[in-house]
């Protein structure tokens, strides 16, 4: 079942690109130095972040922390881009063997592990590259963690700030 809705996102995703005007939303959310490292993203997803940053202002999010977040949650997937034939190898390994691919996930972005490689560092990668470039610490904080399995359950009921917005930006990156 999950194969099949991560295919279904896959090829979805592979046709999405955002428009003029949803990038000039994006501008308006992040500043000079972010906004540089959203256009270095691929326009997949570019037009993910963004259907994650609509669906939040569509129902009232109003932190700024929580949107630049959710515009550059992936934006480490930047730093070593992947093939078409890359994304599927991810889709298929996280699906049949999730342990394995995390642990080919650790080691460094060569050969044929640099997917999971990818995959599984992409948010620490991310983070440092928002810090960089000027996002405050808790928009870091939220893309340092978005990938983190246990957050979504464990932090529902959390009272601190910031593991509230990480929860409502992952509740949306597993949909979308």
């Amino acid at each position: 079942m999950k194969l099949h809705y991560r295919t279904s996102q896959f090829w979805k995703a592979l046709h999405a690109r955002p428009t003029k005007e949803q990038l000039n939303e994006a501008r308006q959310v992040l500043n000079p130095e972010l906004t540089g490292l959203f256009m270095e993203m691929h326009p997949s997803e570019q037009a993910h972040s963004l259907e994650i940053f609509h669906t939040l202002v569509e129902n009232g999010e109003t932190s700024n922390d929580l949107l630049a977040a959710a515009l550059l949650h992936d934006v480490g997937k930047s730093r070593y881009p992947l093939k078409v034939w890359e994304r599927i190898v991810i889709v298929i390994g996280n699906a049949l063997l999730p342990k394995m691919a995390r642990e080919w996930g650790k080691s460094s972005p060569r050969g044929w592990r640099r997917p999971f490689v990818v995959s599984e560092q992409h948010a620490l990668w991310g983070a440092q590259m928002a810090e960089k470039a000027g996002a405050s610490l808790i928009t870091i904080e939220i893309i340092r963690r978005h990938q983190d399995q246990t957050t979504i359950n464990s932090l529902a009921n959390s009272n601190h700030n910031t593991d509230i917005l990480l929860n409502r930006l992952q509740l949306l990156d597993n949909r979308y």
